[in-house]
């Protein structure tokens, strides 16, 4: 099969299990400390297949000051879907003779800086999926942040996506809203700390599992739903 069938038959596989988004990005740009999975390794896996779900509107617009319970289960069940979609798309990888690492959707394997083996939404933009936006998340044109990743690292032949160059223009729906204040004029300046120790509140005295918010989720519908334009 040519790159191009190769990308057909996994974009085809991710969207028939349910994925809203699928696009290739290189690996080979990445620095060695980005990804937490050994070198010699990591050279065998030039392609990282990014793929996204998009999450429901309606139960995001249950939240207003915090996350709802709604919420809280729509997240775990969507890191299960998208971990799903990972090793549909990783056995298929595997029955045409290639190697595949489905990463999960949600773990983190650093406590001590909060990451995962990868970024996702990093290799979601080296994917062309979309921006880094002010809130600190993954902005995709169509759905905003109000999306879920997960990431393959593969040796199958693809062809590799053109990343956007494009930003959230006039668009601050989510600087207003956000609890912590973390959210600045510039990307470069958001302030993790506060959003973290917000999302620990928040699991604490709402007795969640998981460290989640979505309020600037919620806030950002991309371009449907916004007045930025962005940079082309």
């Amino acid at each position: 099969m040519s790159e191009s069938d190769n990308t057909e038959k996994m974009r085809t596989l991710c969207h028939q299990w349910g994925g809203s988004l699928f696009g290739v990005a290189d690996l080979r740009f990445f620095k060695k400390e980005e990804i937490l999975i050994s070198p010699p390794l990591m050279e065998r896996f030039p392609y990282g297949i990014s793929m996204g779900f998009h999450l429901s509107d309606g139960i995001l617009e249950t939240i207003e000051n915090q996350p709802t319970p709604l919420y809280f289960h729509h997240y775990q069940r969507v890191n299960i879907l998208l971990d799903t979609i990972g090793l549909m798309v990783t056995s298929a990888i595997q029955d045409l003779g290639y190697m595949a690492i489905p990463i999960p959707a949600s773990q983190i394997v650093d406590w001590k800086n909060q990451k995962g083996h990868l970024s996702h939404k990093h290799v979601a933009q080296a994917a062309g999926l979309g921006w880094i936006g002010r809130n600190n998340l993954l902005v995709n044109e169509k759905f905003g942040s109000r999306i879920r990743l997960v990431t393959i690292l593969t040796d199958l032949p693809l062809i590799i996506s053109s990343p956007l160059i494009r930003d959230c223009g006039s668009c601050h729906a989510c600087r207003p809203v956000c609890p912590a204040g973390a959210i600045q004029e510039r990307q470069e300046d958001f302030d993790h700390l506060r959003c973290y120790e917000q999302l620990r509140t928040f699991a604490k005295t709402l007795h969640f599992s998981h460290n989640i918010c979505g309020i600037c989720v919620k806030a950002c519908k991309g371009f449907k739903g916004s007045s930025g334009r962005g940079v082309h």
